[in-house]
């Protein structure tokens, strides 16, 4: 399934996308339970993209299942590590703009040149900056007498 020549539209890469995903649930691609999947058609030509699971309650379950369980693991890592692994991603998606800019284009229909120029680089800027949130920890202290202290938040 590779329904764009890249190169034709001006764009240097190979199609690098896959003809089908999984879901992505604990950290591993997993295929539907039910086996079932359905077309992703561009708005660009009303050609398949790639096909993508037609998830149902039990895929559903699975996630959300693995989402409380990184819950958990989530809550103990430190502020250090929290803001290091969204500037991490942050510099993944940078290096990887063009492909991700071009895969977002052939998925929405949006022309290249707003995704290349400002849905991206956007997405990474939030990443950056939320990685900042996390260690510019907000707050303040009040006194309220000589033995109690409020953090507000």
């Amino acid at each position: 399934m590779n329904p764009f020549d890249l190169k034709q539209l001006g764009i240097d890469i190979e199609y690098p996308y896959r003809k089908q995903y999984e879901n992505y649930i604990g950290g591993k691609w997993v295929a539907p339970l039910d086996g079932d999947y359905f077309e992703n058609l561009s708005p660009i030509n009303g050609q398949p993209f790639c096909s993508v699971p037609r998830s149902r309650g039990a895929d559903i379950d699975l996630a959300i299942d693995a989402a409380h369980a990184a819950r958990r693991k989530w809550g103990k890592t430190s502020v250090t590590e929290r803001a290091n692994l969204l500037l991490a991603a942050a510099d993944r998606m940078e290096k990887n703009l063009k492909l991700l800019a071009v895969a977002e284009t052939i998925d929405n229909g949006k022309p290249l040149r707003e995704t290349m120029a400002a849905d991206l680089p956007l997405a990474v800027d939030h990443f950056r900056y939320f990685a900042g949130c996390i260690r510019a920890q907000e707050g303040g202290i009040s006194e309220i007498d000589d033995n109690t202290v409020a953090y507000h938040f």
